[in-house]
Order: structure tokens, then sequence, then C-alpha cells
């Protein structure tokens, strides 16, 4: 039946063409009112339902990454990286702990292959510039590991499901030989799924000669610090007002109380305005790709990975009406220490880089331009809701009877 139905919405789909960022707004109000017209404020943005891969050049590098640790997957990374060597002569990059597994070592059969492999190990060689293609083999991490490797522009992903959950991976491996095929030949579509342009500012206030407090507020803070076991505000670290750290983040940052048993207490700005302080157990700032992890567990709204938008969810928040809220994808966040926090805070990036935040430290965070291309197996709205119903069971119950059956059965009682 859900078959059936996905064929009828798909027919319908290609009768009646619309657009995913709906129609232009009229510009004109009633008889006299208009928006004042600014040419340079004009950006034209390609609907995502027309957003095709195409090849420029035929690929030849591609990235393959399977999951650590999983035996089960050793088989289907074999045949693989044979199928992309030997039939269609790729050159295929691999992690070098992933190239020097046991399993693959005591394989005679696989030993041409291996010693084929291109490997490389993160954080000492760079391979952005030459990967046509990233194949994904497991679950929804190896898409966010993917994602780490690059800092700038991302290759297509093809990510198969073979993890526990694979609400990123919508392609079965049974027929992977078909589908890299198809990806081969272009013309597939893709979801563009925006990421967040991270910055870790250490000691950004007092670098700037700024007093965010007055004296007396400092000196309290100061007591306050030395009575938590944290160095007085005076004692600065030797990277001072300087960005220590800048990352792409495809699902969310999160900031929290880390090991500290009191509530985080931190302020939130918005394009240099402070909206809220934020009292709980942290924050999260996630992607409309990230509302389906974190986020979805602390309360949030899923959103559609086309949505141009960032998210922000509190944890546990010790106020009822903390509801989260949704921004424009364009406005730039700031996180910091509230003067009145009686701990430091700690933030992690996709789960990962977790480092602590002190007093002055800030946390910028906005829309990169540097999306990650996923290629869809179906489309970008039915492998969403596909992911939903399959991964999430979102909205799962059993159905009402029929209206007739229970009146025929009353009328049998009758």
């Amino acid at each position: 039946i859900r078959q059936r139905k996905a064929a009828k919405s798909l027919d319908l789909r290609s009768c009646y063409p619309h657009f995913l960022h709906g129609p232009y707004p009229a510009t004109h109000f009633g008889p006299k009112a208009c928006i004042l017209p600014n040419p340079t404020s004009v950006m034209h943005i390609q609907d995502p339902a027309s957003q095709r891969l195409t090849w420029n050049k035929p690929p030849v590098n591609v990235l393959v990454i399977r999951k650590i640790r999983d035996e089960s997957l050793v088989e289907p990374f074999k045949e693989l990286c044979r199928f992309l060597v030997e039939e269609k002569q790729m050159m295929v990059y691999v992690e070098r702990r992933v190239a020097d597994d046991a399993t693959l070592s005591k394989d005679e059969a696989f030993g041409s292959i291996r010693n084929q492999l291109c490997t490389f190990r993160e954080g000492y060689d760079d391979i952005s510039d030459c990967i046509d293609l990233i194949i994904c083999l497991g679950g929804d991490g190896t898409l966010l590991y993917a994602s780490s490797l690059f800092q700038g522009s991302v290759p297509p992903v093809m990510a198969f499901h073979l993890g526990s959950l694979g609400f990123l991976t919508p392609f079965k491996f049974e027929s992977y030989k078909t589908e890299v095929a198809k990806v081969f030949e272009g013309n597939a579509a893709i979801t563009l799924r925006s990421r967040l342009k991270v910055k870790v500012v250490k000691d950004m206030l007092q670098r700037a000669g700024q007093q965010p407090y007055d004296q007396e507020t400092q000196q309290q803070q100061q007591q306050q610090q030395e009575h938590n076991g944290l160095p007085p505000q005076g004692h600065t670290n030797s990277e001072a007002g300087k960005v220590t750290l800048q990352l792409q983040v495809l699902n969310e940052v999160v900031v929290d109380r880390g090991p500290s048993s009191y509530l985080s207490n931190v302020d939130l700005y918005l394009d240099g305005r402070l909206i809220t302080s934020v009292q709980g157990d942290g924050v999260i700032v996630s992607t409309p790709t990230g509302s389906t992890a974190y986020a979805a567990a602390a309360g949030a709204s899923m959103i559609h990975p086309n949505v141009p938008a960032i998210m922000v969810t509190p944890i546990c928040p010790h106020s009822l009406s903390f509801r989260p809220i949704v921004v424009p994808a364009g406005v730039e966040l700031m996180i910091t220490l509230s003067p009145d926090a009686r701990n430091t805070a700690w933030v992690s990036f996709d789960g990962r880089k977790r480092q602590e935040i002190q007093y002055g430290d800030c946390i910028k965070i906005t829309t990169s331009c540097y999306p990650v291309p996923s290629i869809c197996c179906h489309d970008l709205v039915y492998d969403w809701f596909e992911s939903l119903a399959q991964c999430l069971h979102w909205n799962v119950r059993k159905s009402l009877s029929d209206i007739t059956l229970l009146k025929n059965f009353f009328d049998h009682e009758a």
C-alpha cells in the first residue's frame, strides 16, 4: 500500500510541478504601499527541487568511509572497493587505519586491491582538493565524519545504510552497483545540507579593551570563580583574544554545564544584541539536518534540510516558557558565559573536539557557505519523510477500527 501511495505521489509531482521555496512574494501592498527597491540586495537562489548533480569532468578519485570496529562491514567494504577499482577503474582513498585492519591484511584474495588503495591520516594529510565523490558505509556518524574532513567545499556524498539508525543514509547496499553507476552518470537529485561556521574566540572582550561589567560585578565574579575552583579572570590564556578554533559543523553546536553540578548560565546574542540568558543544562544550536538529532531529543521541531534556518533549543531549561526557536539562516549568534555564572561551560561540535569555555570567551555561529551535497535515493522530499517513518517511527500508531465493522459488531450483539 505504501509503495502504491508513493508511486501515486510521484506521478502527481510530475504532473503538477512546484517550487519548494514557494512563490516569490508580491512587493506591492494595497494601492499605494510597496517595498523600497534595492538592487544590491537581490539574490537569486536555485529552487531545491531542481538541484541535480552533474560532472564537469568524469570522476576519478573516490573516498570510501567505513564505520570502524564493525566486522559486519568488512565484506561490503571489500565488495565496493573491488567494484570501484576493477570495474570502474577508480582511484580509491581510505583511512590508513581502515586499510591496516587485521581482517583485510589476512585476506590474500583482497591483497591486490588493498595494495592499490590510497591511504591518508586525519589531521595529517589534506585530501580536500583531490576527492571527487565520497561513499559512506555505516550510519549517520560516517556522514558527520565525512563533513569534518572537508572544512571548505565538500564533494558529493553517497551514503549507504549499514549502521544502527541511518537517518542520513538513504541507499541500500544490496543494489550498490546500480546506484553507484547512476551517480557516475550524473543527473542525480541532491540535498544541500547547510552547515554552521563556528569560531571559538578566547577572551575577546578583554582583548578589545571592553569592560562588559562594572567593577563591583567583576570583583564578585572573580570571588565566585575562586570559590568554584576556577582561575581568576585576570589569569588569561596565552591564546587570549585569538580565534583558537574554526569549524564547519553539520549537525549542532552543544554548550552544556560539563561536569559541574550547577546550572549552566550563558548569554545568547543575535547580531550583537542580547536576546536571552540560558539557565539550564545547556543550549543546542543546530542546522535543519541536526534538528532530527540531539535537538529532537530536547523537544525541538524537525525541519526539512532545505529550509534555510538555524535552530536554538534549550536543554532542560529552568523555565516553563523557554521554547525552542528558529531564526533566519543569515544571522550571527554569539554565546558567552553570563557575568553571574557559577561555573564555566563546555562546548562540542557534532559530538567532537569538546573543550571548556572560560569567562570572556565567546562562540560565534552563523550559516556556512559550504553545504554538504547529499545524494538522494529518490528525491529530497520522499527521502526525508521515508527516514522519519522508517528510522524515527514518526506518528506511528494503531489505526482506528472501521466504523462499519463496529456497527456490524453492535448490531450482531443486539
